[in-house]
This record gives structure tokens, C-alpha cells and sequence, in this order.
């Protein structure tokens, strides 16, 4: 073989080395936003769930849109479907909390699952009771809730 034709068979292995690297790459930021985008969907889900509870009857299991304390919380994440020993949830997406129950504000927040450099998207959401007005905010990304 000649020196040309060695030189473009090298040439050929790096533009391959480099477009799978950056397959990958673009694989690897796809999953992240997808979770994000999912937290975010089922963080949604979560917070008309608070306003459903907020607005039924406590005869239903709901709060009778009482004023929402901090022992409600327990009541609440039963009412969600949460562990009750932490108020957390884990699913496909990532992890839920149910953070803080008090007079105005109901505050849920999420982690994902898929790391990027090292961190894993975030998103808070918060209720505010008696107006149930839900208000997401995706957050810095976390290695933990």
C-alpha cells in the first residue's frame, strides 16, 4: 500500500471515532431533557392532584378547602400515592417529595435519573392554596433532592 492510501485510511478511522463520540454526546443530552421534560409532565399531574384533594370534601379524603397546615402532609401524600415515611415517590422519571405543606403553599420537588456531568435535572413545583395556582420552576441541576 502506498503512503496516500494508508494516510486516508486513518483519516477515514478518525472522522468515524469523532462522529460516534459525538452520537453519543447527542444521545446522552437528549435523555437528559427528555427527563427533565417528563418531571416537569408528571410534576403537573402531581400538582392537580394537590387541588383535587384541596377541593374535596373531607368526607372524600380530600381537605374541604380548609386551611392547609403542616400536619396535612401525611394526608396529602397518602392522598398522592407517596411513602408515607419520607413523603417521597420514585418512579421511571426520577424521585418526588412532598417538601413543605403550610397556610398558602404547597411545595412538591423532583429529581431525575439520567446524569449529566455528573448532575441530575431538578424541578420544584409549588401550589398556592386557596387560589391553586400552580407555578413549576425547573431548577439548578442536583445530585440529590
Amino acid at each position: 500500500m502506498g503512503t496516500q492510501q494508508i494516510l486516508l485510511i486513518v483519516l477515514s478511522v478518525i472522522i468515524v471515532g469523532v462522529a460516534i463520540a459525538v452520537g453519543i454526546t447527542m444521545f446522552r443530552n437528549q435523555a437528559y431533557n427528555s427527563n427533565a421534560t417528563s418531571l416537569a409532565a408528571e410534576m403537573q399531574t402531581y400538582a392537580s392532584q394537590v387541588v383535587t384533594w384541596y377541593k374535596t370534601p373531607t368526607s372524600q379524603g380530600g381537605k374541604g378547602q380548609g386551611t392547609v397546615a403542616a400536619g396535612d402532609a401525611t394526608a396529602l401524600a397518602a392522598y398522592l400515592g407517596f411513602d408515607g415515611a419520607n413523603n417521597s415517590l420514585t418512579t421511571d422519571s426520577g424521585e418526588y417529595r412532598l417538601t413543605s405543606t403550610a397556610a398558602d403553599k404547597i411545595i412538591l420537588n423532583a429529581i431525575g435519573k439520567e446524569v449529566k456531568d455528573g448532575k441530575k435535572p431538578r424541578v420544584t413545583t409549588e401550589v398556592t392554596i386557596p387560589g391553586c395556582v400552580i407555578t413549576s420552576t425547573p431548577q439548578a441541576p442536583a445530585t440529590a433532592l
